[in-house]
């Protein structure tokens, strides 16, 4: 078992719905062409698979799709959607998981990395990606940047969501470079909130720059989203590709 918190019945069952918004098509296309391309004629493993909100529609691009997948309860939900033979799924961390054959694509998406919340964990995932990519393979990291510019001095709290649904907020280690989001979603009309909160590890693109050094892997590209906007000093998130020499 790794450090990353595991996901509940309750919180797989509701997953997908939740998350109706990012998995349109509209919201997911440009990041099922940017995987696409790169996957080629190969196969791909995704780290984290969860629900198969990436994953499934992605198989359904002609892309062979593996996933490895901590929770029992998020993998249950995807099998709803294919089948093993169509899209096999292992339960297992995402660090140290090893599943038979080679990959010309390995993806770890939506902020996943920052579930593994010791900087040796991150560092075995990138080895794991590795492991299992064919030379010349690649490796995708989506990872959003911490709010650090948005704290004035003595503040932890920034908001990220205020709508009438839904109240989100991140607190910030600042010696420990960890970062808590806290939830409160309006569930039915009678007024009551649901209250969550998961824990990250956030790591700096150049931190992960070194973690693929260690794994023998090299920065390709780096963008601000998945239609390929550039990587700036006020861009909220990275979509990075490490490269696996020949």
């Amino acid at each position: 078992m790794t450090s990353s918190e595991l996901w509940t019945r309750a919180t797989a069952d509701r997953y997908d719905a939740e998350e109706a918004e990012n998995s349109s098509a509209t919201a997911l296309g440009p990041a099922l062409a940017f995987l696409a391309e790169l996957a080629g004629d190969g196969r791909a493993l995704e780290f984290a698979i969860g629900t198969g909100r990436v994953g499934v529609p992605l198989r359904e691009r002609g892309v062979p799709v593996v996933g490895i997948e901590l929770s029992e309860h998020m993998a249950a939900v995807l099998r709803r959607k294919v089948d093993e033979s169509t899209l096999p799924v292992t339960i297992g961390d995402m660090a140290t998981t090893v599943v038979p054959g080679g990959f010309t694509l390995v993806y770890l998406i939506y902020n996943t990395i920052s579930n593994l919340l010791t900087q040796e964990e991150q560092v075995e995932c990138f080895r794991n990606a590795a492991r299992h990519l064919e030379p010349g393979g690649r490796f995708v990291i989506e990872l959003g940047l911490p709010p650090l510019r948005s704290l004035p001095p003595g503040q932890t709290a920034v908001p990220f969501d205020v709508s009438e649904r839904h109240l989100g907020f991140d607190t910030v280690d600042l010696v420990e470079q960890m970062l808590v989001s806290h939830h409160f979603t309006r569930d039915g009309d009678d007024g009551r909130y649901r209250r969550a909160n998961s824990r990250h590890r956030y790591a700096w693109p150049a931190e992960l720059d070194l973690m693929a050094r260690i794994a023998g892997l090299e920065l390709e590209r780096r963008v601000a989203d998945w239609d390929g906007a550039p990587f700036t000093q006020d861009s909220a998130k990275h979509i990075s590709v490490w490269r696996k020499p020949t």
